[in-house]
């Protein structure tokens, strides 16, 4: 059978899209590139996409759908069973569409303006209450959303790790991840820990998965940093201490230089790993991120963002 001249136009310009945003980002690469790569004029392309956007939204298309058959398939399952099955279907739909996640997770977001990002949000939603269960608490609800990041990310920063082995890896986190908590990790948080009930009055299943939904398929990067909690203060010092001018009983062994010494929070880490610098010039590259944004996101200063984009 002869294809279809219009559908292989069509997926002549995608493969090109594809090819091109890798190679200089979305924001960098124009719909008269993409004609120019494959011989076409800018009419031409614009008849099949009438907007740079949709060449995006395009392109995510197969993921989105094949997210969506899977959590269909898994909703008139049991709990336990439909966890499972929407936990390791996701691995394999990531890693199914590995090359076109990995090249356009940073501009995900930019598909906002029409159906597809929408479609993401109740994808995640539905995802997040079906690993969580019925009748979840918050506790089991910020684990359902970690655990879909846990079956995201790891597509993005290991790009050289074969299929077979990441898909491995990722399960067993997972399953790590939703392991029963011991008696003792199970008890109630202490009083100063609680969440406030204004806050957490806020925070429910909806809130949580379009949360979840935003962060794991639109946001792009993230990594988590420890940030020392609000409860957190220095220890007194004694009157001894304060009338002869001593600062060790509030500054931590080793620092230097009193209030204006700056600490290094903790968390941060103090310089990037290989996968860390290729996102970083990834999302340098792509024109999306500021340096303020990318020291940000993975926990650095903008010195050691600056010293890793300048030694390419």
């Amino acid at each position: 059978m002869t294809a279809d001249p219009v559908d292989d136009t069509r997926t002549r310009i995608l493969r090109a899209a594809l090819d091109l945003f890798a190679e200089h980002g979305y924001q960098r690469t124009s719909l008269r590139q993409i004609g120019e790569r494959l011989r076409l004029t800018k009419t031409a392309i614009l008849y099949h996409f009438p907007a740079k956007e949709h060449l995006l939204a395009a392109l995510v298309e197969p993921l989105v759908a094949d997210l969506e058959a899977l959590l269909d398939s898994a909703q008139t399952q049991p709990t336990d069973q439909a966890r499972w099955t929407v936990l390791e279907g996701w691995v394999d739909v990531m890693l199914a569409h590995r090359r076109p996640l990995g090249m356009l997770f940073h501009d995900i977001a930019l598909v906002g303006r029409g159906d597809t990002y929408h479609r993401l949000i109740v994808i995640a939603m539905r995802a997040n209450d079906l690993i969580a269960g019925p009748d979840a608490g918050r506790r089991e609800r910020v684990r359902a959303v970690q655990a879909v990041a846990a079956c995201s990310d790891p597509i993005v920063f290991f790009t050289d790790v074969s299929d077979e082995v990441l898909r491995a890896d990722m399960l067993d986190g997972v399953r790590r991840l939703l392991a029963p908590l011991p008696a003792d990790a199970a008890a109630p948080l202490p009083p100063d820990a609680a969440v406030r009930p204004d806050a957490d009055a806020a925070v429910g299943p909806r809130a949580d998965a379009a949360a979840g939904a935003r962060t794991d398929l639109a946001a792009g990067l993230r990594v988590t940093t420890t940030v020392p909690s609000a409860h957190e203060t220095p220890a007194p010092r004694t009157a001894r201490d304060a009338a002869s001018g001593n600062t060790s009983a509030a500054t931590p062994a080793g620092a230097t230089g009193g209030a204006a010494h700056r600490r290094r929070r903790p968390g941060r880490p103090p310089a990037l790993g290989r996968e860390q610098v290729e996102a970083a010039r990834r999302m340098h590259a792509a024109g999306t991120h500021s340096v303020d944004a990318i020291a940000a996101a993975l926990g650095v200063s903008r010195a050691t963002v600056y010293r890793h984009l300048t030694t390419q």
